[in-house]
């Protein structure tokens, strides 16, 4: 039987995802409709949402790599890009394209706009949420596509996947990377930090908190609770009574948060190979400075932002070299959690 606690807590969060809900509703005005082929969505296509802004340099790749996992439709937010992302997502056959010139911040993030799309064209679909800077893999992804994962995740009755999100990084400064939007960008983001993470359960929505990696290390060495959260839920079969709370770090109702087997075995994870580091992200630091978008206290990071401008060498002795889900699997930072 439910303690009263355990019965309060879980009124509280229902009133919580309600008013999420309505305070996405509230901001279905604020898109307006630049390309929309949302009636080419089949019954059971798996679909992609992403909010962008200037995102050009990553666009082409992660369009081809999340359609070659089986990716059938792309919704995608643009959030006043004035570097051609508009005009180039609404030559791609397989994207519908919204526009905002409203604050990311006040939008919680993008994820405002998002849920309204979710609930609008996502509802009874697997639904992979990302950042235009997120690739997805996951076991056998080279050679199984998604709907594979996701037959075996119904079969298995799980209505969501979690991710670790993977910062990758060059050798050398950042700044002097060279990468073509058409090419694979892990092909120059070749590292990452295999061991520095600390993950703790959070109580009240019962998600991964996952914190460390090379920005934990470079950045926020003097006060690592300060560092950006890793652990994310990307993967939902979606229902329009769902809510993201926290960008896609945690959803509601707070069982999509288990993404972790917690009776001794082990659950189905990906990873989310993190592609922030490419050279523009010297201009991008600048540029969020001033805009103040991406924090809730935007303060607290001039520090951060100041030390990305001056282009520093996140790679160390420690860095290991991608090589593939394998390597990861091995390493305990993705799961096939039983499925073959």
């Amino acid at each position: 039987m439910a303690r009263a606690p355990d019965l309060w807590q879980a009124y509280k969060l229902r009133w919580k995802r309600r008013r999420l809900l309505a305070r996405s509703f509230a901001k279905r005005g604020q898109l307006s409709a630049r390309q929309d082929r949302t009636d080419r969505i089949g019954p059971g296509d798996i679909l992609a949402f992403a909010t962008v802004r200037n995102e050009m340099s990553r666009l082409p790749w992660f369009l081809r790599h999340h359609r070659a996992l089986g990716v059938a439709h792309f919704l995608v937010v643009d959030n006043d890009s004035d570097d051609g992302t508009v005009d180039y997502l609404v030559e791609q056959p397989d994207v519908s394209v919204w526009t905002t010139p409203h604050g990311y911040k006040a939008s919680r993030f993008g994820v405002d706009w998002l849920t309204v799309l979710l609930a609008r064209h996502g509802h009874g679909h697997w639904c992979l949420t990302l950042d235009a800077d997120e690739l997805f893999v996951y076991a056998h992804h080279d050679r199984r596509p998604l709907r594979a994962l996701t037959d075996w995740l119904d079969l298995t009755g799980r209505e969501s996947m979690g991710a670790l999100m993977l910062d990758m990084y060059p050798r050398g400064p950042l700044g002097q990377a060279r990468v073509d939007p058409q090419d694979d960008p892990i092909a120059t983001l070749s590292h990452f930090d295999a061991g520095n993470y600390v993950m703790i359960r959070q109580p009240v929505l019962q998600n991964l908190w996952v914190q460390g990696g090379p920005r934990a290390r470079a950045f926020f060495a003097d006060d690592p609770r300060r560092a950006p959260t890793l652990s994310k839920v990307p993967l939902i079969r979606w229902n329009r009574r769902y809510a993201y709370v926290s960008s896609t770090h945690s959803a509601l109702p707070r069982h999509l948060n288990h993404v972790y087997d917690q009776s001794g075995g082990e659950a189905p994870t990906g990873v989310l190979l993190h592609t922030k580091f490419l050279p523009n992200i010297l201009t991008k630091s600048t540029e969020e400075k001033e805009r103040r978008q991406h924090f809730e206290n935007s303060t607290l990071y001039e520090g951060y932002y100041d030390a990305l401008i001056s282009d520093p060498v996140l790679w160390c002795e420690a860095s290991t070299r991608y090589a593939g889900w394998q390597q990861l699997e091995g390493l305990g930072l993705l799961s096939r959690g039983g499925w073959e």
